[in-house]
C-alpha cells in the first residue's frame, strides 16, 4: 500500500525527530560520550554511548587533534563541559650547551602540556587553552574530589638534578596543582605554600619521590606511586588546593613492580605485575596500613596486570584488573584477561567472582563505566579500540554487548573518560 503525501511527510518527520534524538529502530537514546586518547596520530576518538545497546557510533568531527603530542592521560570535569587531555610530549633535542639531559638542562618537552577543550551538546571537543606543569615529562593527572583542583604528575621536579656533584642535587618527580574555573574550565596555577620561610618565594611544586608513575585522589588524601623504590608518597588535601605531608611520610607496600593505583571509600589498591598481585591497603587519615589478610595472588592464568578499575552495583563494590599476558599455553586462549573481585571487609578483602578472569581484546590499558551502571568500556593499545562489555550490577559478572563489543578508536589507544552529562 503506497502512503499518501501527507504520511510520507509525518513519517519523513518522525525520522529526522528520531535522529535529533539519538534514537534508532534497534537502540535507545545517547546516554553518555567517551573520549578515547591515541598515541600514533595524537588524535582523540569521540563516541556516543547507546543506552539501549551500549553501542558505540562516532560523534560529528571525530577524531580531534590533541594539539601536542604523545597523550597519556585524559580526564572529564564533573558536569561534563569540559575535557582535559595531558600531553608528555618528546624528549626535546638538546643544545651543545647541554651536556646531560632534556630535564637535567630544564629543557621542556616538545609537544607538551594540559590541553583544555569545551565540550558541545553531541560530545564534540573544542580547543580552548593549553597550560604547563612545573615539571618536565608528565606521566598522570587527576582532579580532587570536589573537582575544584587538578593534580598533574611529572617524572621529574623542577628542581631536578641528576648529578650527585651538583648543588641542589635532586632526583625526584613532582605534583603542579591547579585550580580550576568552574565557568571557563580554566587553570590557575596553586602555589606551594607549605613550610615556606617568612619572605621566602612559594614553590609551584609539591615533590614526590623518585620516577612517579600515577596518582589516585580518594576523599580529601592524594597517594602518588614512586616505582624507583616502590613506595607511596601519602598527601592530605588541605584548603586552597594545598597539600599536606602525612605524618607517617612514605609507605613501603612490599611490592615488586607497581603498575596501577586506585581505591574506593578507605580501601587503596594496588596491582604489581612484578609478583603478579593484588595489593590491599587501608587508609586513615592518609596513612596507609597493610590490610586484613594481605596480599591476594591474581587469578589462574593470568599475567602483567596494568591497571584496576572499582566499579559499584546494589550493595556490592567490584574490582576488575585488566591483564595483558598469561601463563596459560593452551591453544586459542587469549593473552589478555579481565580479573574480577568483590572488594568486602574481613580477613579477606578480595572475593574472586564466579566465571572469572574474562576475556577482553589485546593489550588492555584503561577501563571506565557508563552513568547508568550497565556497561563497561576497556581501551585497548595495540589495536587502537574499544572493547565494550556487559556489565552484571548484581553479581559483578561482564558479558559480550548485544550488537558487536569492538569499536575502532585511534592508533595506539591509551586512556580514555566518559560523561554522561553536559550541563
Amino acid at each position: 500500500m503506497k502512503l499518501s503525501w501527507f504520511g510520507r511527510l509525518a513519517l519523513a518527520l518522525f525520522a529526522s525527530l528520531a535522529l535529533g534524538l539519538g534514537m534508532s529502530a534497534c537502540g535507545g537514546g545517547t546516554v553518555a560520550y567517551l573520549w578515547v586518547i591515541g598515541q600514533q596520530y595524537n588524535q582523540i576518538a569521540a563516541f556516543k554511548v547507546d543506552d539501549y545497546t551500549g553501542n558505540l557510533t562516532q560523534t560529528p568531527h571525530e577524531p580531534f587533534s590533541v594539539q601536542g603530542t604523545n597523550p597519556v592521560s585524559i580526564v572529564v570535569k564533573a558536569g561534563g563541559r569540559f575535557v582535559y587531555v595531558l600531553n608528555q610530549g618528546t624528549t626535546p633535542t638538546l643544545p651543545p650547551t647541554c651536556k646531560t639531559d632534556a630535564a637535567d638542562c630544564h629543557l621542556n618537552w616538545t609537544g607538551s602540556g594540559i590541553v583544555e577543550f569545551s565540550v558541545g551538546g553531541d560530545g564534540t571537543l573544542t580547543y580552548q587553552q593549553t597550560f604547563t606543569s612545573q615539571g618536565f615529562e608528565p606521566v598522570w593527572m587527576q582532579f580532587d574530589s570536589t573537582n575544584s583542583y587538578l593534580y598533574v604528575l611529572d617524572k621529574y621536579s623542577h628542581n631536578y638534578q641528576s648529578d650527585p656533584t651538583k648543588a641542589g642535587y635532586d632526583i625526584n618527580g613532582s605534583i603542579t596543582v591547579f585550580s580550576v574555573d568552574p565557568t571557563t574550565g580554566r587553570l590557575t596555577l596553586v602555589l606551594n605554600t607549605q613550610s615556606v620561610p617568612p619572605g621566602a618565594p612559594a614553590p609551584t611544586f609539591w615533590e614526590v619521590g623518585q620516577n612517579p608513575l600515577m596518582m589516585k585522589s580518594l576523599g580529601s588524601c592524594l597517594f602518588t606511586v614512586n616505582s624507583a623504590d616502590q613506595s607511596i608518597t601519602p598527601y592530605s588535601q588541605g584548603a586552597g588546593g594545598q597539600l599536606v605531608n602525612s605524618t607517617t611520610g612514605k609507605f613501603f607496600p612490599q611490592t615488586n613492580r607497581i603498575t596501577s593505583i586506585n581505591g574506593n571509600g578507605n580501601t587503596i589498591v594496588l596491582t604489581d605485575a612484578g609478583n603478579n598481585t593484588i595489593v590491599p591497603l587501608s587508609s586513615a587519615s592518609c596513612n596507609l596500613a597493610p590490610t586484613n589478610g594481605g596480599t591476594t595472588p591474581n587469578l589462574t592464568g593470568t599475567s602483567n596486570p596494568v591497571y584496576s578499575f572499582i566499579a559499584t552495583g546494589g550493595s556490592n563494590t567490584y574490582l576488575y584488573v585488566l591483564n595483558q599476558s598469561t601463563t596459560n599455553t593452551t591453544q586459542n586462549q587469549p593473552n589478555s584477561s579481565i580479573s574480577a573481585f568483590v572488594i568486602q571487609s574481613g580477613n579477606n578483602p578480595l572475593s574472586v567472582i564466579p566465571g572469572a578472569p574474562f576475556p577482553t581484546d589485546s593489550d588492555p590499558v584503561c577501563m571506565v563505566e557508563d552513568p547508568t551502571n550497565k556497561y563497561l568500556y576497556i581501551s585497548d593499545h595495540d589495536p587502537g579500540q574499544v572493547t565494550g562489555k556487559l556489565f552484571d550490577s548484581t553479581r559483578g559478572t561482564l558479558g559480550q554487548l548485544s550488537r558487536g563489543s569492538t569499536f575502532p578508536a585511534t592508533g595506539l589507544a591509551t586512556c580514555e573518560a566518559i560523561s554522561g552529562a553536559v550541563d
